[in-house]
C-alpha cells in the first residue's frame, strides 16, 4: 500500500489552467480526507465552495443532512480511522459563468480515483452519493436508470453498498416527492452504519 498517496493528491495541480478559466478564478486545494483500513467509505461528487473554504468535506448543511441520514455526529464522521471520504473530484470545481455549478473534471477520477481507493482498502459499507458517484461504482446501468432508480434499487445492493441521493438542501423537494427514502432507506442505512462501526 502507497503511503504517499494522500500526499501526491493533496499536492495535485493538474487542473490549475481548468479552474483559473472558471468564473471563480480558483486555485486548486485538495481536500484529502482518507486512511487505510477505514470502515466506511463515502463516495461522493466533488466538492463545494464552503469546503473549498474550510478545507474539511461536507463542512456545510449537506453534511448536517448527510450525518443525520447515518446516524452519527461529526465525532465520528470526521474520525479518518473510521470513515474514509473520496470524492470524484478532490478540488471545488467553480462556478461556470452562468452561476451554476461545474461537473468533477473527469481527469480527477482518471487520474486519482483507483490508486485512493486502493489505499483505503475494503471496508464494510460504502455510501455512494449522487449521479457520478453512482455510475462510476455501478456501472452504466446506474447512469441509464439515472439516481431515483438507482436510489429505490436500493435493496439489490444493501447492506454493502448504499446509493443515496445528494444530500444537498437543493434536494429537498426530491425527498418531499420521494417519502420512501427516509422511511425504508435511511433506517437500514443506520441500522448498517451501527453494525459496521461496533
Amino acid at each position: 500500500m502507497n503511503a504517499e498517496v494522500p500526499t501526491e493528491i493533496a499536492r495535485c495541480r493538474i487542473c490549475a489552467e481548468r479552474f483559473a478559466a472558471t468564473a471563480t478564478a480558483h486555485q486548486p486545494r485538495p481536500v484529502v480526507w482518507f486512511r487505510s483500513r477505514a470502515r466506511i467509505l463515502i463516495a461522493c461528487q466533488a466538492l463545494g465552495l464552503r469546503v473549498h473554504e474550510a478545507q474539511k468535506p461536507f463542512w456545510d448543511r449537506s453534511g448536517q443532512r448527510l450525518r443525520d441520514w447515518m446516524g452519527i455526529g461529526e465525532d465520528v464522521f470526521y474520525d479518518r480511522s473510521r470513515v474514509a471520504i473520496v470524492p470524484m473530484a478532490f478540488c471545488f470545481p467553480g462556478y461556470s459563468h452562468s452561476g451554476s455549478d461545474l461537473p468533477p473534471p473527469k481527469v480527477c477520477a482518471e487520474t486519482w480515483r483507483d490508486r485512493a481507493l486502493r489505499h483505503v482498502g475494503d471496508v464494510g459499507l460504502t455510501l455512494l452519493i449522487g449521479g457520478y458517484a453512482h455510475g462510476w461504482h455501478l456501472g452504466a446501468a446506474a447512469r441509464r436508470a439515472g439516481v431515483t432508480a438507482t436510489v429505490a434499487d436500493w435493496r439489490n445492493h444493501a447492506p454493502e453498498i448504499f446509493a443515496l441521493p445528494h444530500p444537498s438542501w437543493r434536494n429537498t423537494g426530491w425527498l418531499m416527492k420521494n417519502p420512501w427514502f427516509e422511511a425504508e432507506v435511511v433506517p437500514a442505512l443506520r441500522a448498517r452504519v451501527r453494525e459496521v462501526l461496533a
